[in-house]
């Protein structure tokens, strides 16, 4: 029955996914994908320098040990993920760039394996997209957050995604994504940036301590963009392959898609771009 519960918290069973799936967001990181939160860390830091940082549905963990160097040595970090396997890939990831001050778990979102008030400041990227009941995720995340902490979210709005050029292969590659071939047929959302606010609200947070802003996903500069294509033709010609086939995609819709993924990495007009929310709970 507990097995069911938690096979139920994901929109996508990411414990199956394969390895090569999260070393295509290693390019994440806490600059480019939580700029909004540091500021915040660094005023917390200056006031305890022994932060301690839980950073959910962390995946391959490239944000989560940037945080780690960005709240110093006498800090520490949990990373957690609810797929056990891409946990090494995140402690190899933290080795590489020299950070000690982090730990790696496995766990749900829906159910964190920690007491009460254990966190100074509890974060989540691009995680209530994909999982079925996002309110009671926050509840749990505002849980394990101390009294005068924070919790954290930032996710984008794949309904105001925004390609330049629209080559047929990379449309097909986001139609297969973000419709509901991958994401709502699970039961997650393409709206989580324009409903994370209410979500707060509805997870029994009160107005005045949510801090929202807004920002965006800009992919426009020649390595971004060919960091991007190889990662979705890795992905594509991985484990993975499998599962796009299961999802309607043909062999030659994948090579269409690697072909004109990589042709408009190499095009100096081409630009990608989705609008983000984020939000900053303060219990």
């Amino acid at each position: 029955m507990a097995e069911d519960k938690e096979k139920s918290a994901a929109a996508v069973d990411y414990r199956k996914l394969g390895k090569d799936v999260f070393e295509f967001f290693t390019h994440r990181t806490a600059y480019n994908s939580a700029a909004y939160l540091i500021p915040t860390l660094e005023r917390m830091k200056q006031e305890n320098p022994r932060l301690r940082l839980l950073d959910v549905g962390a995946g391959a963990g490239s944000v989560s040990a940037t945080f780690a160097q960005i709240i110093g040595p006498e800090g520490h970090v949990v990373c957690t993920d609810l797929a056990p396997s891409v946990l090494p890939q995140a402690e190899a990831f933290a080795e590489s760039l020299g950070v000690k001050n982090i730990e790696f778990k496995t766990a749900d979102v829906h159910q964190l394996p920690f007491e009460n008030d254990s966190f100074d400041v509890v974060h989540c990227h691009q995680l209530f997209g994909h999982i079925k009941d996002p309110v009671a995720a926050l509840r749990e995340m505002l849980r394990v957050t101390k009294p005068g902490g924070v919790v954290a979210a930032r996710e984008g709005d794949r309904e105001t995604e925004i390609i330049w050029p629209p080559l047929p292969g990379l449309k097909k590659w986001h139609e297969y994504v973000f419709d509901s071939k991958v994401a709502q047929v699970h039961g997650g959302t393409l709206t989580a940036g324009r409903q994370l606010l209410a979500w707060a609200l509805e997870a029994g947070v009160k107005r005045n301590q949510i801090e929202v802003s807004y920002g965006t996903w800009l992919t426009s500069e020649e390595a971004t963009k060919m960091v991007y294509a190889r990662g979705i033709s890795k992905v594509l010609n991985g484990p993975s392959r499998k599962n796009a086939l299961q999802f309607g995609l043909t062999e030659e819709d994948i090579d269409e898609i690697c072909r004109d993924t990589l042709a408009w990495a190499d095009r100096e007009d081409s630009t990608w771009l989705m609008l983000q929310t984020e939000i900053i709970v303060r219990k």
